[in-house]
């Protein structure tokens, strides 16, 4: 999988190098050179979230070889168009745009997918490795890309890319894996599952510290490769193959971070690596701001190669190493929107301001941005939790109901505490930090409540969308949060433990009328 990934992303980097030469043949406007990028990240920002979802629940194996076909006929189309000399602007935008949604459908079940393939303690690496392989394509497709066009035409390049998912398609078509474990419970629907998505990485602070510090790095770094080619052409004087030339030191540094990161994972906190890695990004935009000699734009490139492939190594291992199995595909859905369309944003962005301001201010504001970045840290510190705290906690009891009726309707379950005398700050404590779990798991709201007739009476009430949802809530419970339960019930009373209680909506047959109906309003 590994191989034929690195393969496919061989031809998406020459495309990647086709188009933007292509767009500069079109126009010579900064803007549409800009937006080839925003062209192919935006689909994130729509596809990612639902296609995350649907990764979680049906069979990963023909999902993606649907996607990866869709992206062989999008790539084939975009090699004929060119070959005829039909291509527009517009059009190439749109096939590129066609590209990143077949991307953004693929992305989050695949990077989820390989760091199964290995032991839980390996996993770390193994996601790494998913970086160093985007990277170290970033050091061949670029260069062979940008000989191609000089010797043949982009039209072939483009065909080529449209060949390299052929070995994916082949490795998926092999794999036989993927089929999602069997549940008593019915599955849920695409809707509840985005929905449930979301609900975990709104109610998980360590994902939320992540989301952040990406969005803020990943917008000005995106600066660097949308103005990329522009430095090259009218700042460097490159043709094509220079300027893949100029791609290939960046994928060369990526191997040469690749090659320490364990070592540096090793002496460094991530926080502390992601500020040298934004740090060093920064010092990168200013070099092309100000440098005019190509080798020392080269070295800086492979320096910010190294430096890129440490901050996406960082960012992407902390957050996948915080999701539990029921909701990675859909958690790396938010993630790739977050990165991606930060990615998109910021190279439009970036790309407009080059219009107004030129190249020399757009990188230098990138730079800057780059610098004040890492001070967030300074307030939001990465969370690392540890694999085995994400493990289903085991098999919860199923909540009781009347056998006539199946619940309709959302469920509201309220848990009444009687905490230890003289510990009742300590228990409201504990109390609160479960809030987190129980909206992590299926909880829509959540409240505390004290009897003011009886101080020392708690209610814990919260409500979950439907007896379904809360049947999944109680397998979704992980021995972290089983650890905070653990934690509440040694401070309540002994001889007066929690009584739990779900509450679901009465049932009213058509056309009857409550026993205790005013019949001034019947």
């Amino acid at each position: 999988m590994w191989l034929a990934q690195f393969v496919s992303n061989i031809g998406g980097w020459m495309q990647t190098v086709g188009a933007q030469w292509l767009m500069l043949s079109l126009t010579t406007s900064a803007v549409p050179v800009a937006l080839i990028q925003t062209a192919a990240s935006v689909p994130v920002l729509l596809f990612a979230v639902p296609a995350g979802a649907v990764g979680d629940l049906v069979d990963r194996r023909r999902f993606l070889l649907i996607a990866q076909t869709f992206m062989l006929l999008a790539a084939l189309a975009l090699g004929a168009f060119a070959l005829a000399g039909v291509v527009t602007p517009f059009l190439l935008l749109a096939l590129i745009f066609a590209l990143g949604a077949g991307q953004a459908w693929t992305s989050p079940t695949w990077q989820t997918l390989q760091p199964e393939l290995v032991p839980a303690s390996e996993r770390p690496q193994a996601i790494a490795l998913g970086s160093v392989n985007q990277n170290l394509a970033r050091a061949v497709g670029p260069a062979i890309g940008g000989l191609l066009i000089a010797a043949s035409s982009v039209g072939s390049v483009f065909l080529i890319n449209a060949a390299s998912f052929l070995a994916v398609i082949a490795v998926i078509a092999r794999w036989r894996g993927g089929e999602r474990p069997s549940s008593a419970i019915a599955p849920e629907h695409v809707g509840e599952a985005i929905r449930a998505g979301a609900r975990y990485v709104a109610g998980s602070p360590a994902l939320r510290v992540v989301l952040l510090r990406a969005t803020l790095f990943v917008f000005f770094a995106s600066s660097i490769w949308a103005l990329l080619p522009l430095t090259a052409t009218k700042r460097l004087h490159l043709s094509s193959g220079g300027y893949g030339l100029l791609l290939g030191c960046v994928g060369i540094g990526a191997v040469a971070g690749a090659a320490v990161l364990p070592r540096l994972r090793d002496r460094m906190t991530p926080g502390a690596l992601l500020t040298a890695a934004s740090l060093a990004v920064g010092g990168l935009a200013l070099v092309l701001a100000y440098v005019r000699v190509t080798v020392l734009v080269g070295v800086a490139l492979a320096l910010g190669g190294t430096a890129w492939i440490l901050a996406l190594s960082t960012l992407n291992s902390i957050y996948q190493s915080s999701l539990p199995a029921w909701v990675k595909a859909r958690g790396m859905g938010f993630y790739l929107i977050v990165f991606q369309g930060g990615n998109a944003l910021g190279s439009a962005a970036m790309g407009l301001t080059a219009q107004q301001a030129g190249l020399s201010a757009t990188l230098l504001a990138a730079a800057i941005g780059l610098a004040l970045g890492p001070l967030v840290g300074l307030r939001f510190r990465f969370r690392t939790i540890a694999p085995e705290e994400l493990q289903p906690a085991g098999e919860w009891p199923a909540p009781a109901y009347d056998a006539d009726e199946t619940p309709n309707g959302p469920v509201m379950v309220s848990v009444e505490y009687r905490p230890r005398p003289g510990l009742e700050k300590s228990f409201l404590t504990a109390l609160y930090d479960t809030r987190w779990s129980r909206r992590r798991t299926g909880a829509s709201s959540w409240r505390v409540w004290r009897d003011s007739a009886e101080p020392d009476r708690f209610v814990e009430q919260f409500v979950v969308g439907s007896w379904q949802e809360h049947l999944r809530q109680h397998e979704r419970v992980s021995a972290r949060d089983q650890e905070r339960l653990n934690r509440i019930r040694a401070l309540t009373d002994p001889e007066r433990p929690p009584v739990v209680t779900h509450w679901v909506a009465p049932r009213i047959a058509t056309g009857s009328e409550p026993a205790d109906a005013d019949p001034a309003q019947a």
